[in-house]
């Protein structure tokens, strides 16, 4: 029988950690590499696991629920009607940092081996505590992301320095808009990350293509 995520709402690792989330543990007895999976607007802990088929069968998978309610689901920011600046993301950098350093003591997770996927909102979330937490994880999986406004010397600083970053755009998105994507990438680059940009003949989602590149990008993650 396959084995489902557990999913944590209250208790200890709850309180703990901040956030309710979802928890694929892999057989043994670690410490595993994991995945921190990152939901994008109006969505939840377990809206992402489409891609965890993606990871690694001997990595443990963690996902987040976001922290403002809005709607039918969960955001990281209040609705603004406009891109996010690195600022205005300070609240979903300090949940989802927090969430990183405590979850450790909690499961048995390699501090050395932690990833970030996030899904558009998501991925917005990932790179911007990666910009200001530097050394937090190992490497990101952005998917139909974007970077949000950040100061240029900040970006001069090479806050991102060597950071392996997979970014995946959709050549048809009405939601991350394909310049807003591709000057994203120009600026992860710029801030001094390993960037590996691909652009797919898809809209607001990765496609079989896509997929096919995000499962092998984990398998090379795994060689650094």
């Amino acid at each position: 029988m396959e084995k489902k995520p557990t999913l944590i709402d209250s208790g200890q690792a709850f309180e703990q950690t901040g956030l309710v989330h979802r928890v694929l543990t892999p057989e043994g007895t670690g410490p595993f590499p994991t995945v921190l999976m990152i939901h994008g607007r109006l969505g939840n802990e377990d809206v992402m696991w489409i891609f965890a088929r993606t990871i690694p069968a001997n990595w443990q998978i963690i996902s987040v629920r976001a922290i403002f309610s809005e709607e039918d689901g969960y955001s990281w920011n209040e609705p603004l009607g406009r891109f996010p600046t690195l600022d205005e993301m300070d609240d979903a950098v300090t949940a989802v940092t927090h969430f990183i350093k405590t979850a450790p003591d909690i499961y048995p997770i390699d501090r050395s081996q932690i990833y970030m996927m996030g899904f558009s909102q998501g991925a917005a979330t990932a790179y911007s505590t990666a910009i200001k937490q530097a050394d937090l994880v190992k490497g990101i999986a952005g998917l139909v992301g974007f970077l949000p406004e950040a100061p240029d010397e900040l970006i001069a600083t090479a806050p991102l320095q060597n950071l392996p970053i997979f970014m995946a755009v959709g050549e048809k998105d009405d939601t991350i808009p394909l310049e807003v994507a591709r000057r994203s990438g120009e600026l992860l680059r710029a801030a001094g990350a390993w960037l590996e940009y691909r652009e797919y003949a898809t809209g607001h989602k990765l496609n079989g293509q896509g997929m096919r590149k995000l499962q092998s990008w984990w398998e090379e993650a795994s060689q650094y």
